[in-house]
């Protein structure tokens, strides 16, 4: 029997009626995997649950969509009722800009919502060393808040540093540290890169995001990956996550499901629960959902 799978992160989405630039404004922002007019149309459970099948989804962690940065209630509330009406997403991923001179206010109506788990943030090169952004960091902490961590994996030192300053803190880097560049010097320097934040006991890895343009997703193009990022994190910190329907643009959801277990087959079925189901539960604190 299937193990069951908790998904770490995926999205839900209705540009008809909420505005995200990404997907609604012309033209089109540079986009990691190219051409993206696929996603630019509603995505909700009904058609997240299509894709899951015949994969047995029993939780999900919806992560920020981009929605528009002026009203990031907005989206939450969004959110509250289609947990409401579908029972998807279990918890929730928001958003905050952590420089903000609004931010504690923003954090404090986040928090409010039973099922918000924490907030992402993708800063630019150099961001985290700011006094003005560390000091919006600190504040997660006051409410129990984690930090999505989404950067390419030449910041992780400078996430490393941010998680040993806060050692209270719990950050989750999304999308495996961003592996695109596959060539020999890339990986090198991804997997020094990953060491670093991982050498960090308040961090946690999310294994998503391995698309690279124009090549299909495949578990002989990514096995290596996969199984570095777990080795260097561990099989207790590091989670299943589709990145759906972003990764959609690059393989079905059943060939990345079924990819991710070819390549961990060897691990004990004890390591590929916590892969795929414990370690959510655990990281996200889903017990209380």
């Amino acid at each position: 029997m299937e193990l069951p799978i908790v998904d770490a992160h995926q999205h839900f989405w209705d540009p008809r009626i909420n505005y995200h630039p990404w997907l609604c404004d012309q033209p089109p922002i540079p986009f990691r995997y190219g051409d993206y007019s696929a996603l630019r149309r509603p995505y909700l459970p009904a058609d997240y649950l299509a894709d899951a099948r015949p994969h047995q989804v029993v939780k999900t962690v919806y992560v920020e969509t981009e929605w528009d940065p002026r009203d990031p209630m907005g989206e939450m509330q969004y959110v509250e009722k289609l947990r409401g009406e579908t029972g998807l997403p279990t918890v929730a991923v928001a958003q905050a800009r952590l420089e903000r001179a609004d931010l504690g206010p923003t954090l404090a109506s986040l928090a409010q919502f039973e099922f918000v788990r924490g907030i992402r943030h993708k800063p630019r090169p150099g961001q985290m060393a700011d006094a003005r952004w560390r000091s919006g960091f600190a504040r997660l902490c006051e409410h129990g808040l984690r930090f999505e961590l989404q950067a390419p994996w030449t910041q992780l030192e400078e996430a490393a540093q941010l998680a040993r300053d806060f050692p209270a803190a719990r950050i989750i880097l999304n999308h495996t540290g961003l592996p695109a560049e596959r060539s020999a010097e890339g990986i090198e320097g991804w997997k020094k890169a990953l060491q670093a934040l991982a050498a960090c006991p308040n961090t946690a890895l999310k294994v998503s995001g391995l698309g690279v343009p124009g090549r299909p997703w495949t578990a002989q193009a990514n096995r290596a990956i996969v199984l570095a990022a777990i080795e260097i994190f561990g099989i207790e910190r590091s989670m299943f996550a589709s990145n759906f329907p972003v990764d959609g643009l690059c393989a079905s959801f059943d060939a990345i499901v079924t990819g991710m277990r070819d390549i961990l087959g060897d691990l004990p079925a004890a390591g590929q629960r916590a892969f795929f189901h414990d370690n959510a539960i655990r990281i996200y604190a889903m017990e209380r959902a």
